[in-house]
């Protein structure tokens, strides 16, 4: 933990470096709050020692400079430190004060060394907490009901996952684009003995290649130009849980080899460190290319698909089990008739029949936006027929673009443009929303959009 003391008097601040240093913490010193201000710019700290009363900007105002400022940039929101106030002049209304411009806690000087300690180290049992809160309000809101499994193959799938949840195993989940590769990882997690861990998920292809290695493994600071501070990485934030790795078909040549270092040795290594720490974190993998094609092609590490496939899992396609449209399709008109405040029943006969003879070329997915979309346009307490965009020989607006190039890079880079400009009309300009459908983030999102003109 990295803690930043702020004291006028330099004997306090050796005095305290020592001491935490002592205790196993990364401690640095200045000797004002306008030059601990600058440094919180540059630097991320996990908790502040701060003087109430000092030269210049007391520590009073420190605080409500540090509340105004919010995180430092480059850092998420609710990143502030955790600060403990000290101060020889120590009254009741001092305290309080200092508690009521967000301080944690109030030391009195002199104090005996294990006082620090033990509020420190109270400090630190507040904030697991509260990221161990806000992690599981997240992963509550996240929907993992939508496994409706009334046809066998998908029960087989489902029975399958159960049975490996308990193990530390790899897992490679494959599958077309839409049947639910994520939901099945996040289902695999939270029903095995990790599921009180994080479940970390990262999207390969959509994670530019300069910066997937620091994505997944970290940096120290100095790395590169950018590295103005050190950085966990997917890896180290899901020990003791599972990190799901989604598109792993798209991994360039040299990840490949970092990610089989990791799941033989079972360590991560920072960009820039020289030493590994162990990373005690469950990988589930997941493409929907067929990894041994791409092997022949010389795209695809054999050595690592053997470490990944070790508990395949093949999830078929919604065509494959028609018996689960019904179930899936009364799941989303709910979700969506709450969250657009109508008061719909369910599918009408003849939509419904519409909805199981249809081939569903983009699977659940491309089920769940055409059911949303039904339940804006529907203006009885049924969805009918007419609400639904589809067709015998394409779905909801889709097409194959024409292309007048046989260069299968220029190919894609059409589909990509084509296919973000239909989500982005799908969901009138809301980028985040966008960024779902299309199943990337929205970093990268934003990226794509600016490189295509769009």
């Amino acid at each position: 933990m990295k803690i930043l003391i702020i004291d006028d008097e330099e004997n306090m601040r050796h005095m305290l470096s020592i001491l935490l240093k002592q205790g196993g913490y990364d401690a640095s010193s200045c000797g004002s709050a306008a030059s601990a201000l600058k440094i919180m710019e540059k630097e991320e700290f996990d908790y502040v020692l701060c003087d109430v009363k000092m030269p210049g900007m007391t520590g009073i105002e420190f605080l409500g400079e540090l509340k105004r400022s919010g995180a430092p940039q480059g850092v998420d929101a609710g990143a502030t430190p955790t600060v403990i106030m000290m101060s020889a002049y120590g009254t009741v209304e001092t305290a309080v004060e200092c508690m009521k411009h967000g301080a944690y806690d109030y030391i009195s000087k002199p104090f005996k060394t294990d006082e620090v300690l033990i509020t420190l180290m109270k400090a630190e049992e507040r904030t697991r907490l509260k990221r161990e809160n806000t992690r599981l309000r997240a992963e509550i809101e996240r929907p993992y009901g939508d496994i409706y499994a009334e046809d066998d193959c998908m029960k087989e799938v489902l029975s399958l996952a159960r049975r490996v949840a308990d193990y530390d195993t790899t897992v490679l989940i494959t599958g077309e684009t839409g049947t639910g590769k994520e939901l099945v990882a996040r289902a695999i997690h939270y029903n095995g003995k990790r599921k009180d861990g994080p479940f970390m998920a990262v999207n390969c292809g959509a994670i530019p290649a300069a910066l997937l290695e620091s994505e997944l493994f970290g940096h120290v600071k100095g790395a590169f130009t950018d590295a103005i501070r050190n950085k966990s990485g997917l890896f180290e934030e899901a020990n003791g849980g599972t990190i799901f790795l989604d598109e792993v078909g798209e991994l360039p040549r040299e990840m490949q080899v970092k990610l089989l270092r990791v799941l033989q040795e079972g360590e991560v290594r920072k960009v820039g460190d020289t030493k590994s720490v162990k990373s005690d974190a469950r990988v589930v993998a997941a493409t929907v290319k067929d990894l041994s094609a791409e092997i022949k092609k010389g795209s695809f590490r054999e050595d690592l698909f053997y470490r990944l496939n070790v508990m395949p899992i093949k999830l078929p396609p919604l065509r494959e089990r028609r018996r689960d449209i019904a179930g899936l399709a009364g799941i989303f008109v709910e979700r969506y008739a709450k969250k657009c405040g109508k008061r719909i029943k369910g599918v009408a006969n003849e939509a419904m029949k519409e909805l199981e003879s249809y081939e569903w070329p983009g699977n659940v997915r491309e089920l769940e936006n055409v059911i949303e979309r039904a339940v804006i346009l529907a203006d009885t307490d049924m969805i009918n027929l007419s609400n639904l965009p589809l067709s015998a020989d394409k779905g909801m607006g889709q097409g194959v673009p024409s292309f007048d190039t046989l260069s299968i890079k220029k190919a894609e880079e059409v589909v990509e443009r084509e296919l973000i400009k239909k989500a982005l009309e799908i969901t009138k300009g809301n980028k985040t929303k966008a960024a779902e459908l299309l199943e990337i983030s929205h970093k990268a999102l934003l990226y794509k959009v600016k490189n295509y003109e769009l």
